[in-house]
């Protein structure tokens, strides 16, 4: 079980921070001039529409992110036998990045192509949420309610 746990450890850790770097290489890539940046700047109808779209995605995807996966864990994940419990509790860990990566990813991806701060905003909210996320083995073990003392 040990190793398992350390496995799951392993591939959250690396889901969190390849959430972080696609946002941050995105960025890179339209400051070198890579990805053409402001191509909607002064689009008064596009601007809208990004930022519309952006704040929608923010304002329902975090909540709906960390409640759910909180939700799950009690109703679902809790229940079922270790093994199939640390298989769903990855999934639904790999979910919840998910849902918090698609504002992260498109308010970056928005506010190169307008040049509108508030689709920044809304990317780094929904990086601060991700902060939340942050795996351990003594948070897995709490929320999988499991003794420190097992060694499987």
């Amino acid at each position: 079980m040990k190793e398992q746990i350390k496995q799951i450890l392993n591939i959250q850790k690396c889901a969190l921070l390849s959430v972080w770097a696609a946002p941050i290489l995105l960025a890179v890539l339209y400051e070198t001039g890579t990805f053409q940046k402001g191509v909607y700047e002064g689009n008064a109808q596009m601007e809208y529409i990004f930022q519309s779209v952006s704040i929608l995605l923010t304002i329902s995807l975090i909540p709906f992110a960390l409640r759910m996966f909180n939700l799950s864990l009690v109703k679902r994940i809790k229940e079922l036998p270790l093994q199939q419990a640390l298989k769903s509790y990855r999934i639904w860990s790999d979910v919840r990045l998910a849902l918090l990566f698609v504002p992260a990813i498109l308010g970056v991806s928005f506010y190169y192509l307008t040049m509108n701060t508030t689709n920044l905003f809304c990317a780094c909210m929904a990086l601060i949420a991700t902060l939340f996320c942050i795996p351990s083995e003594s948070r897995i073990k709490n929320e999988l309610d499991l003794q420190e003392d097992i060694n499987e």
